[in-house]
């Protein structure tokens, strides 16, 4: 969906929320100071938008702004951070006394606390009493800003204030508001907290919408959603002449950190190159580089079906119909959502373990199709964690078996992670369904190739459970109508069930000749499934089309049988058959 750039050049931005940090710059430090040739690279950007800025504290560097903004042509709302440490707030509120004497035609109003209320920091007459101690000290205006429903809570803040700051932001309402919805949520809330204050002016302190993030219920996170909200919410202030404060000038990396991916990316301009995220006369996509994206997808699918090809070359046999419908599926789940993968990964992904975390799942979700179609023609079924960790004389010494069981286990062991993260912690957690779906279809795949015999494993069945239970719980948690929920429920449910399938055996990829998935007779091989555990429904090849090892012999194409100590290969009308061989000798 494209709409019309947020920012009217026609229409000047009230006020914005600024905050001067970058990369890996953070005020949750406390040896982070701004140098002030950045705040000033800053805010001469920001002018060409609007002509006021609102700040959050002084710490950090931030004590230099209204002389920069001064400088540039700026008025500000200074910020006063309050919050449970007093000595703290003595300095605060002295710094930013100081400051309204030296600017006073640039400072406009303080703002005596953020969400102090909200964080339960302070009970609300000691924080009325601080703000009337600071009245009484500077010639501006004074308010305190927070979450209108902490606004109604504690009404009485109101006799402290000259305005009321309010916080409206429709994504983090208990009730999460869908994007489309938005508007006409904050009006509604700006008139009814203007009938619960009256006489009091309202400005809007917050509101905006992120473009990257996890779904809370309806409310989507995305580049088109936030021109969307911002371009509706300042329409509607220009044609009722309400005051409103967006939030932010810049995406803030450090929010990240406390909020999750969401927290990062409130801003109208993006944290690196400092440039405008949507610029007038210049269509808006949640994907702006999905051309790119659209011919690596298309490029990865083809790669797919070209390692199946030769892999099919190879072995000399034709698959069936059903092997080619498997690997259609997982190439073509695979190349469409490679850029969505692509780009959840460089959004979603903080820090070492962040990258490594989602990066892992990435590769995974590039390694399971390429792998997958080339078992699915060899006959290969899904391997176990046994085939791949058990004991000695268990384990698959095929390669093709060891890469997939690796790529499977990375991939259950992240998804075990993220699926436990979103029960027990899941507020700021994202849903990784783009990278899990194209690992996870192409194993699925191989169910095709299932053992008819054997074990179910313990592991994979313990993995199973945890899936289907987690996903339950999730669907509830998160509602209905969070489609990225839903869509990660359902992978996490078909891991389970491909992880339940299991069954321990001897795959039949790990004999000379692979014979799973090319047609058989029945009851031709059951005394070697019973002696050698191969769950295979039978083992000949088709048509006596291939060749068959033994003892360092081969078949040739006449009736002859050849022997040794591992049984009798004898060739008959309808193909090579391998008569048991007896229990504990090697059939090859």
């Amino acid at each position: 969906m494209l709409v019309p750039a947020p920012i009217d050049p026609d229409y000047r931005l009230q006020c914005v929320s600024y905050a001067p940090f970058r990369g890996r710059e953070s005020p949750l430090v406390e040896s982070t100071h701004v140098d002030a040739a950045q705040i000033e690279q800053d805010l001469r950007r920001l002018h060409e938008v609007t002509d006021c800025i609102r700040t959050y504290s002084i710490e950090n560097g931030l004590d230099q702004v209204p002389e920069i903004a001064t400088k540039v042509g700026l008025k500000v709302i200074q910020g006063v951070w309050i919050g449970s440490n007093r000595d703290k707030n003595r300095a605060q509120i002295a710094t930013a006394v100081r400051l309204t004497r030296d600017f006073p035609k640039t400072i406009t109003a303080l703002v005596v606390g953020n969400e102090v209320l909200l964080r339960g920091e302070m009970t609300a007459s000691d924080l009325a009493a601080i703000i009337r101690q600071v009245k009484a000290q500077v010639k501006v205006r004074v308010t305190y800003a927070d979450v209108w429903e902490f606004w109604l809570r504690n009404r009485e803040i109101s006799d402290a204030v000259d305005f009321v700051t309010i916080h409206i932001l429709p994504y983090w309402e208990d009730i999460p508001v869908r994007a489309k919805l938005a508007a006409a949520h904050v009006n509604a809330i700006r008139q009814r907290m203007a009938v619960a204050f009256p006489g009091k002016e309202i400005l809007i302190g917050e509101t905006g919408w992120p473009s990257h993030g996890r779904m809370r219920e309806g409310a989507l996170p995305s580049r088109t959603n936030q021109a969307r909200v911002v371009s509706e919410i300042l329409s509607l202030a220009r044609a009722q002449n309400f005051r409103v404060n967006l939030i932010e000038a810049y995406d803030q990396p450090w929010k990240r950190r406390i909020e999750g991916t969401v927290g990062g990316y409130w801003g109208l301009f993006d944290s690196v190159q400092r440039e405008l995220k949507y610029p007038a006369g210049v269509p808006i996509s949640n994907f702006p580089a999905w051309k790119w994206y659209l011919g690596l997808g298309l490029g990865f699918c083809t790669l797919v079906f070209l390692v199946a090809g030769l892999s099919q070359r190879r072995k000399s046999l034709k698959p069936r119909p059903s092997v080619w419908l498997g690997i259609g599926i997982a190439a073509t789940s695979a190349g469409i959502l490679l850029g969505v993968a692509f780009d959840k990964m460089y959004y979603e992904s903080l820090g070492r373990f962040g990258w490594l975390q989602w990066g892992a799942l990435f590769v995974m979700g590039l390694l399971s199709p390429l792998l997958v179609s080339r078992a699915l023609v060899s006959g290969q079924s899904l391997p176990t964690f046994l085939d791949l960790m058990g004991p000695r004389q268990s384990r698959s010494h095929s390669a093709l078996a060891i890469l997939l069981g690796l790529t499977l286990a990375v991939t259950v062991v992240i998804a075990a992670q993220m699926a436990l993260g979103l029960v027990f912690d899941p507020r700021y957690r994202d849903f990784p369904f783009a990278s899990l779906t194209m690992a996870v279809v192409p194993f699925a795949m191989l169910l095709a190739n299932r053992p008819s015999g054997g074990v179910r494993p313990i592991a994979e069945a313990l993995f199973a459970a945890l899936f289907v239970l987690s996903s339950a719980f999730i669907v509830v948690n998160e509602g209905r109508s969070n489609w990225q929920s839903l869509w990660s429920c359902a992978v996490f449910v078909l891991l389970a069930f491909t992880l339940w399938r299991a069954r321990v055996g001897q795959n039949p990829a790990d004999l000379p000749v692979s014979w799973a998935g090319y047609g058989c007779r029945p009851g031709v091989a059951s005394a070697w499934r019973r002696s050698l555990l191969v769950p295979a429904p039978c083992l000949r090849t088709a048509g006596g089309a291939g060749r068959i090892w033994n003892q360092g012999r081969r078949t040739g194409s006449s009736g002859r049988a050849a022997s040794g100590g591992g049984g009798t290969i004898s060739r008959g009308r309808a193909g090579v058959t391998l008569w048991p061989a007896p229990v504990g000798q090697n059939p090859e």
